[in-house]
């Protein structure tokens, strides 16, 4: 079981060029095609071995010209008070709410984004 294990480790550490050798080698040797190769990358093999972001930040940059509907989307988004939602685009760039999922995150943005404001995602 710990040879195996080792052999996952070693899988998943490896680099994008690494992952191109081995689905040639797996083509050429094998007769695998490289689709199943491409396993391994989406499985966490990658360059540098970049973690993938797991929690978002979103940032209100401007209000824009409709600056009565964003404050209306970041009081609804939120479920802040009124006064509050309206000090968070007063006092532009800021972040609107922090460490949500990227899903969350995506939507909040669009949300924002309709009601005219300019948002970022960190």
């Amino acid at each position: 079981m710990a040879d195996l294990k080792q052999f996952a480790e070693q899988l998943v550490n490896l680099t994008v060029k690494e992952v191109n050798e081995l689905a040639t080698i797996l083509k050429d040797e094998y007769g695998i095609e490289p689709a199943a190769a491409a396993v391994v990358v989406a499985a966490g093999g990658g360059d540098a071995g970049a973690e993938a972001q797991t929690e978002f930040t979103v940032v209100l940059k401007e209000a824009g010209a409709s600056k009565l509907a964003v404050v209306k989307a970041v009081k609804e988004l939120t479920g802040l008070g009124l006064k509050e939602a309206k000090d968070i685009v007063d006092s532009a760039p800021t972040n609107v709410k922090e460490g949500v999922s990227k899903d969350e995150a995506e939507g909040l943005k669009k949300s924002l984004e309709e009601a005219g404001a300019v948002v970022e995602l960190k």
